[in-house]
């Protein structure tokens, strides 16, 4: 069948539903400054979906910096990529200064998370390699697993016990080709908010010789004491041979890092394609990311106002009756039961009656007849927003529980 004519019968998972879905349930449009309300849709919504930990998206000295970036070097600054012609010391100096907050030898920019992930991943091993990851790593890490041309074995979310039998299977692949092995798992999941029991993989390297990879997107600027990611909360920093870390949550902008020894980041540098031939990252992003970077540093008091809003929030959907699951970060899923049509509903009702944006996630990312209400708290928002939120969320699981989601039986009573 021709490509296109493929295409137009098969919109994929999610594309089959875009013409009911687009511009609402998927792509919708937030307007307004970046905060803990926007306008959605015409109507000013309390807004629990952005990734703005810190709430430093519209702080005063990062839109500051921002606009003087912007001004002083333009967009195009520098031209080229960083290998050819686009280094500055500007770029130099924000690398020296992550590689020593997250207490490594150098660290590398990425102009993005997702495409540096990928690329990591591949410049890192060989076909002699093997790759042991946990099931529920973000999509970057898998379609980085996916270009290894070597063996790679898969572990289920946090399982130490299974992780260590495919360990055994790797080094039983890798005494025989000499390879090596690299462990890829995350900081905090995303999805569900649970750490990943870095300790615990940590400890193995007593009986495993294996290289440590964390994603630690979520963690960095919100987890350990001075917010330096998941490995210092847990106390094993040390024990992450190579660290990833991103702009786009805690720091609300673009772009990424990885930290590691001198000569791993070296050797990046040298080998990793997204950012050989690619552009720069421009000049005002950089001197964005100096600033966020010192607000991190030298604000505790955001960190804390982050927190406050999260131990509010989370403790209250819990003494509420709501199952948040696991989660030990910011993240704060809310699992509700009901079917796909009820969850569209449900959201519908949480939106236009209750004034409440958050993202919703269903089959197939989540198994079948499971709603998750994701919440993202920041410092942007107050204890006022937590205790209307909960409040909303109780009556929508009374509505949920009494069937008025339900379209079948809506349409049978209409």
């Amino acid at each position: 069948m021709d490509i296109f004519e493929r295409i137009k019968h098969n919109r994929g998972p999610l594309g089959q539903h875009s013409k009911q879905s687009h511009g609402y349930f998927t792509f919708p449009k937030l307007e307004g400054e970046i905060g803990s309300r926007m306008v959605f849709q015409g109507k000013e919504r309390l807004v629990w979906s952005l990734n703005n930990y810190l709430g430093l998206a519209n702080h005063p000295e990062v839109r500051k910096a921002d606009a003087q970036g912007a001004a002083d070097y333009g967009l195009a600054t520098p031209m080229g990529a960083r290998m050819m012609s686009g280094n500055t010391d500007l770029h130099e100096q924000l690398e020296r200064e992550l590689a020593a907050f997250e207490m490594k030898e150098d660290s590398i920019l990425l102009n993005f998370g997702y495409q540096g992930m990928v690329s990591a991943i591949d410049a890192l091993v060989t076909r002699h390699d093997v790759i042991v990851y946990d099931a529920e790593s973000h999509a970057c890490i898998l379609d980085g697993v996916r270009l290894h041309m070597g063996k790679r074995f898969v572990y289920p979310h946090n399982d130490i016990a299974s992780l260590e039998k495919q360990l055994q299977r790797a080094k039983k692949l890798t005494d025989e080709s000499g390879g090596g092995i690299l462990v890829i798992t995350e900081g905090v999941f995303g999805m569900s908010g649970a750490q990943g029991r870095l300790k615990e993989i940590v400890a193995l390297k007593q009986r495993y010789d294996f290289r440590l990879f964390v994603d630690d997107a979520h963690g960095f600027g919100t987890q350990g004491r001075t917010g330096a990611g998941t490995g210092e909360e847990q106390g094993v920093q040390d024990g992450i041979d190579i660290y990833f870390g991103t702009f786009a949550k805690s720091m609300a902008s673009i772009g990424a890092f990885i930290a590691s020894t001198a000569d791993v980041v070296d050797y990046l540098r040298y080998n990793m394609r997204s950012q050989i031939f690619a552009k720069s990252v421009p000049m005002p992003l950089v001197v964005g990311a100096l600033k966020r970077l010192e607000l991190l540093r030298t604000r505790p008091e955001l960190k804390q106002q982050l927190w406050t809003i999260v131990h509010a929030l989370q403790t209250g959907l819990r003494d509420a009756g709501f199952n948040i699951g696991n989660t030990q970060s910011c993240v704060t899923p809310v699992y509700l039961n009901g079917t796909i049509p009820e969850a569209t509903a449900l959201i519908h009702d949480l939106r236009e009656n209750y004034d409440i944006f958050c993202s919703m996630v269903v089959y197939p990312v989540v198994p079948k007849g499971i709603i998750l209400l994701r919440l993202i708290p920041t410092a942007a928002h107050s204890l006022d927003d937590v205790t209307y939120t909960i409040s909303a969320f109780k009556d929508i699981r009374k509505n949920l529980e009494a069937g008025k989601y339900n379209v079948e039986r809506i349409a049978e009573h209409s």
